[in-house]
């Protein structure tokens, strides 16, 4: 269960107060975005884009990790503050992102490194990825209308890759997409589950994890579907 951007329904998004409250409410992942700033620092933030005065605007690849506006936490903040015992999934953003975030969790949180997932809607992406690190998870974040092959292909081609999983957004599912892909040995995971009844189908038919805003729904909904939750 990710908490998309921290508990964004419940804290100002992408804060440590909201990844600390995503995880008191019972969320056994957490979502977020990373960028790495200027002077290599990776931080988590959605868009990128910050203020730097009143009509001005900048994107944190061009900014110094001093620059930014003190409620953009570091990865390493995070770690530091939450500890390490949940799955983390982080969008990757900008070059470079996806090597800094291996070696910094590397480094830093080892223990980390087999729940920590990586994602990127650009598949070549992901596969450079793959040889520095054997137990980071590898994520293909996309659509169904965007993979351009079918759906078995493109589960093959990620198996033949090392690619762990896919992640598309929950209107694309069905329970025989989902069983394809098991069939492959890829993770299913689905994003955008912000009702109870989006949940519930998501469960049924065998995701792996969603993404949502709701915390409190996603944790009653997956207690009442499958039981308590195994961090």
């Amino acid at each position: 269960m990710f908490a998309h951007r921290g508990a964004r329904a419940h804290a100002p998004e992408n804060t440590i107060e909201a990844f600390q409250l995503a995880l008191r409410l019972g969320a056994t992942g957490l979502e977020s975005d990373v960028w790495i700033t200027s002077d290599g620092v990776a931080v988590l933030d959605h868009d990128g884009v910050v203020k730097t005065g009143m009509l001005k605007k900048a994107t944190i690849p061009d900014l110094r990790r001093d620059q930014l506006p003190g409620h953009i936490p570091t990865l390493t903040e995070l770690i530091e503050v939450c500890g390490t015992e949940y799955h983390l999934s982080l969008d990757l953003k900008g070059h470079g992102a996806g090597q800094a975030v291996i070696e910094l969790v590397r480094d830093h949180a080892p223990d980390l490194m087999s729940r920590l997932w990586l994602c990127h809607p650009l598949l070549d992406e992901l596969i450079a990825l793959r040889p520095l690190d054997d137990h980071v998870k590898l994520v293909d974040s996309t659509r169904l209308e965007r993979l351009g092959e079918g759906p078995e292909r493109r589960a093959a081609r990620l198996a033949e890759a090392g690619i762990d999983g896919i992640n598309l957004r929950k209107q694309d599912w069905n329970g025989g997409l989902v069983a394809l892909f098991h069939r492959f040995g890829r993770t299913a995971f689905s994003w955008d589950l912000q009702f109870e009844h989006h949940l519930q189908a998501a469960f049924r038919m065998g995701i792996d994890a969603v993404y949502g805003d709701f915390v409190d729904r996603m944790v009653d909904v997956f207690s009442s579907e499958l039981g308590s939750p195994d961090h």
